[in-house]
Parts: C-alpha cells; structure tokens; sequence
C-alpha cells in the first residue's frame, strides 16, 4: 500500500467534537474504558461515525452470529482489505473478549488454513465476498451452505463487510496508529 496519499485530521476529544460524534466518544469510553485512535479522528465527520457506530452496533446484536464468528468475518475482511489498525484490534478482542481459539485468530492473520471446517467455511466466504465485491459463485455459496450456514449469514456477512469497509477505508487514508491497547496484537500482512 505505498504510494497511497495519507491524510491527517486532528482527533477530537468529547470535548471539541460535535453533540453527536461526542456522545459515540463517551459511550466508547464508558464501554471500553478508552477512546481508540479510530474513533477519535472519525469523530471528525459525524456522517461517518454515526454510520460506522450503529452497522457496529446492529451488526454485534442482529446479524445472527456468535462472538466468535463475528470476530473471524471481521479479521477476514480486514485481512482481505490488509486493514493493520482492524487487524491487530479485532485480534485482540478476539482473544480477551470473543474467545476465538488464539489458532484460529492466527491462521487468519498468517493466511494459513483454520482447521474448524466451520470456521474455515466462514472465514473464507467472508474473504471471497470481499475480494469479489459481492459476486460469490455459485460454488462458493454452496461451500458456505454445506458448512451449517443459510441464505440469512450472507445477509449477515454482507452488514459485516459493510461495517469494516468504512473502518478499512478510513483507517487507510488515515493512516491510524495501533492503540497501546492493541499492540500486544499489532499486525503486518504476511508475504
């Protein structure tokens, strides 16, 4: 990803960002405790952040998946997306709240087979919806269906890729450092 311009908003706190955008910082802050660097400068465009917060949200409460499996189709589409900042957060939350097996988390970092067949069928079917833009094969639905999963988790896989392509496309024009928070986790793609 070089050669690729970089801008650079200063991050807004609870205090300088707008009614809106303030109120997203102060429920980050009482929910995790912190105001990770994302939020901070996408608080500068409440469009976004207010977008970006409720697919979050009602991606996390209805797309009809467990923690677990949320986590692999957000690393999936990070990893497709090469999203370092999404990477190294969602791999840390993966492992201290999802509880996604720490091998799954790093056969998807290390773009290495996972070897649950239903997660493997997960990850994958995330990363081709990604890759091909929303034109899966016919083969690559039926791989999806004969994993356990139904015509309702690719609406549920699409809402995620919606959700980490605002936060994809963002943290590359941004260029968002990792939090300290993350860093334990923090991601380079493979070659």
């Amino acid at each position: 990803m070089s050669n690729i311009s970089k801008l650079a908003l200063e991050p807004k706190t609870i205090e300088t960002a707008d009614f809106i955008s303030a109120k997203i910082l102060e429920a980050a802050k009482k929910g995790m405790g912190m105001i990770p660097n994302m939020y901070a400068t996408m608080a500068n465009n409440t469009a976004l952040f207010d977008a970006y917060s409720h697919s979050y949200k009602t991606f996390r409460e209805n797309a009809g998946f467990t923690s677990q499996e949320q986590e692999i189709i957000f690393l999936s589409i990070a990893f497709e997306n090469e999203c370092d900042y999404c990477m190294s957060a969602h791999s840390f939350v993966a492992d201290k709240m999802s509880k996604v097996p720490i091998s799954v988390t790093n056969a998807i970092r290390n773009n290495i087979e996972i070897e649950d067949a239903k997660y493997k069928a997960l990850s994958i079917f995330s990363r081709v919806m990604t890759a091909k833009r929303g034109n899966p094969s016919h083969e690559d639905i039926e791989a999806f269906f004969a994993a356990g999963y139904t015509e309702n988790h690719i609406l549920g896989v699409i809402a995620g890729i919606g959700v980490k392509t605002m936060s994809n496309y963002f943290n590359h024009v941004f260029d968002t450092p990792v939090d300290i928070a993350f860093s334990s986790r923090k991601w380079v793609k493979p070659n």
